[in-house]
């Protein structure tokens, strides 16, 4: 076609449109009730009873936070705000048969928390792992492992976390879960956001068809919505195994709230049409944090800092809660100095941080990608649905503002505080763009490979959220094999980027490399699905620099 290979620079695009994901199966097709569908169908005849499974989070060397959720009586739904108050014990062990306890006490679990418990346990050993299980009226729930993290002067022959993002529930199963539960040898795993998302039924991509139901099926607006909707996701029998099987390490996005969120509103959010964003924010923050094993340093965000011994620190970020709103585009506004994506205050505590670590490894949390993004020359095949997938208008683009390459002038800062304070081994880790990466982080992508590399990033792809080849509708590795050479030809700082499956990934650590493993599915839209290793990336010790290897660990 004549418009084949045509480049896209110099065009001029349009406001951007509310909403501008995929519109997939019809609302009317979910039949559940809101309440009611966020619990199987056996709650009615289990009270009180564990139906959400159990948790661990944000492991120190001397601790663990453990989370669950009651359901005291039938009626006790998440966000029904009903239910009486139940008293919760939990107990520690250090074996699966729980003969040797080491720690137990007790917690009220109240409609006021919709239920949900957490305990922060204290006086643990490093780097061991524990049991633990939660009773309520004679009900066990299920044990979950725990693990605690390395003594902070340890020295850690290795770690290897799960790293995962953006999970769908409507586009298909969390086999990607179950598959890092299985492999029994992760220190922790690592969401790095979109653990929930917003939409009503069907407003998301699913390539034209709902694999299982939403609830609720409207969008989520109010704290009993956004109760209900984490409800329904902890009911996911392979997202309870993972969450059984380590601690997890999480971070939000937008989704959590909504689609390209900022400080003052979301692209996903009318403004009294859908009530106050402050509001909506708020509901969405205390739901999470209700609902998930998050131990915030700083109240109402996620960024934190956690500590593996000597061989690795984790400075987990919150991009959402502090940015400026994203930039219009085709105009200079990403270069503006007065626009922040951390916060002062955030980015401070970052260079800080990363300044004064005394570990072999710096690790960041970090939800959206940092490494610079040009799409060079696609066709108008790929440039269409490429544009969807990052929300930006489907006749042009130019970069994607949701992301660091919307604001350029703090990534310059935090990369040339990188380079002035020669600060090693920093490695970023990132979700949202339902695709996989494994770049280098250069100085000045302009001039790069001639500049230098301030950091590595390994971008994981979807669980399930749609990709380019579940958007144009065709088989996995149609539209990968097309674009990844033309991204690669227009940013030489990337050396891998597959933009059509889904999975996770195995990050592995030594004091000699990090190496990121990427597995794929065999079919999002199946329970059962199978996975495989496809390719593995390091970045060796001192290098801020990416290479192929060619064995996972």
């Amino acid at each position: 076609m004549t418009s084949r290979n045509r480049p896209i620079t110099g065009l001029n695009f349009p406001a951007p449109r509310r909403r501008t994901v995929v519109k997939a199966a019809a609302a009317g097709a979910v039949l559940a009730a809101p309440l009611a569908g966020a619990l199987p169908a056996r709650a009615a005849t289990e009270t009180p009873a564990f139906l959400h499974g159990v948790a661990s989070g944000d492991p120190l060397p001397d601790g663990i936070l453990l989370w669950t959720r009651v359901t005291p009586t039938a009626e006790a739904t998440p966000g029904s705000g009903l239910g009486p108050d139940t008293e919760v014990s939990w107990i520690v062990a250090r074996d699966k048969a729980f003969t040797n306890i080491v720690a137990k006490g007790s917690t009220t679990a109240t409609a006021a928390s919709d239920h949900t418990v957490k305990a922060d346990i204290r006086g643990l050993a490093p780097a061991t792992d524990y049991w633990f299980r939660f009773s309520a009226g004679g009900t066990d729930s299920p044990a979950g492992r725990a693990r605690t993290a390395p003594a902070t002067d340890a020295a850690v022959a290795g770690l290897r976390f799960g790293v995962v993002s953006c999970a769908n529930w409507e586009a298909g199963y969390f086999a990607a879960y179950r598959h890092l539960a299985a492999r029994g040898d992760l220190d922790a795993w690592l969401h790095l956001g979109d653990y929930i998302y917003e939409y009503a039924a069907g407003e998301y991509g699913t390539r034209g068809t709902s694999v299982r139901a939403h609830a609720p099926a409207h969008e989520i607006l109010t704290l009993a919505d956004y109760r209900v909707r984490h409800g329904r996701y902890k009911t996911d029998p392979d997202l309870q195994a993972l969450h059984a099987a380590a601690p997890v390490v999480a971070i939000w996005d937008d989704h959590e709230i909504a689609n390209d969120a900022w400080s003052g509103g979301a692209e996903n959010h009318t403004e009294g049409a859908e009530g106050t964003w402050a509001a909506r924010q708020a509901a969405a923050k205390q739901a999470y944090f209700e609902w998930m094993p998050v131990r915030p340093a700083v109240a109402g965000t996620t960024y934190r800092r956690l500590r593996f011994g000597k061989l690795a620190d984790l400075s987990l970020l919150d991009l959402r809660s502090f940015r400026s709103q994203q930039a219009a585009f085709g105009n200079g506004d990403v270069d503006d100095p007065d626009r922040t994506l951390t916060g002062r205050a955030q980015l401070d505590w970052l260079k800080a941080g990363l300044k004064s670590s005394d570990t072999t490894w710096r690790l960041v949390g970090n939800s959206v990608m940092i490494s610079p993004f040009a799409v060079g020359s696609l066709s108008a095949e790929l440039l269409k649905p490429l544009a969807k997938l990052l929300g930006l208008p489907q006749e042009g683009l130019a970069v994607n503002t949701d992301q660091w390459d919307g604001y350029t002038d703090e990534r310059r800062e935090l990369l040339a505080h990188l380079r002035s304070n020669a600060i090693r081994n920093t490695v970023f880790l990132t979700g949202d763009i339902h695709m996989a990466w494994a770049n280098d982080v250069p100085v000045n992508a302009g001039t790069y490979p001639l500049s230098a590399s301030a950091a590595t990033e390994f971008v994981v792809t979807s669980v399930t959220s749609d990709n380019l080849d579940d958007l144009v509708k065709v088989p996995e590795g149609t539209v990968s094999a097309v674009a990844s050479p033309i991204i690669r030809a227009a940013n030489r700082h990337v050396h891998w980027v597959d933009t059509d499956r889904h999975g996770y990934g195995v990050l592995d650590i030594t004091a000699e490399r990090a190496q990121m493993d990427y597995y794929v599915l065999s079919n999002r839209t199946k329970a059962d699905a199978t996975a495989s290793w496809s390719r593995s990336y390091r970045t060796r010790s001192g290098t801020q620099k990416v290479e192929r290897t060619y064995d996972p660990v």
